[in-house]
């Protein structure tokens, strides 16, 4: 991430921080994740002919977007700003996920219900998620943790901790031998 502030900046704002230069034209997930910002935004307008327009271009969009990317972030989830893909492909996040601000997906990753309706997971701040990391169910993962690749997370990862495996074990971070 690039140095300085991020307060006051909108969530799409915060995003393009992450992304090097013109990432229009070098990354695809950026197109995912603005289809996103603009779906979530459009959702929350009062009912009105236009609104009802822009939502049937907006599912055209989204849909066009998730073939082309392999990436679907669905309206209705919350993504907090900052939001970074790496190597796009197979992302999914289920509808009704909460997503802290300045995560990070790698292709593969999904977050989701296990049972169809049932509870999706709540992701804190500056989690960083690795290739294929799958996190299902009533699961809380905590603010900067790390979810390792093809990891299963089916229990809460507490603040600062690395989920690793399948099914996930929670690595706890060493701590410093005190200095004299």
């Amino acid at each position: 991430m690039k140095s300085g502030s991020t307060h006051g900046l909108t969530a799409w704002q915060q995003d393009l921080l992450r992304y090097p230069p013109r990432p229009f034209l070098k990354e695809q997930s950026i197109w995912a994740i603005a289809v996103y910002r603009w779906g979530h935004g459009l959702f929350q307008q009062p009912a009105s002919w236009r609104k009802r327009v822009l939502v049937q271009l907006y599912l055209l969009c989204f849909r066009l977007v998730e073939t082309i990317t392999g990436i679907s972030l669905q309206h209705n989830a919350q993504i907090g700003g900052g939001l970074r893909i790496h190597h796009f492909g197979n992302i999914f996040i289920n509808p009704g996920v909460r997503l802290g601000t300045h995560c990070t997906l790698r292709q593969g990753v999904t977050l989701g219900n296990r049972t169809d309706g049932g509870p999706v997971p709540f992701v804190g701040d500056n989690v960083d998620f690795g290739a294929y990391a799958q996190v299902f169910g009533d699961v809380r993962i905590g603010n900067n943790c790390k979810v390792g690749a093809m990891a299963v997370v089916l229990r809460d990862v507490p603040d600062g901790c690395t989920a690793v495996g399948n099914p996930a074990r929670i690595v706890k971070p060493k701590l410093k031998a005190a200095t004299k």
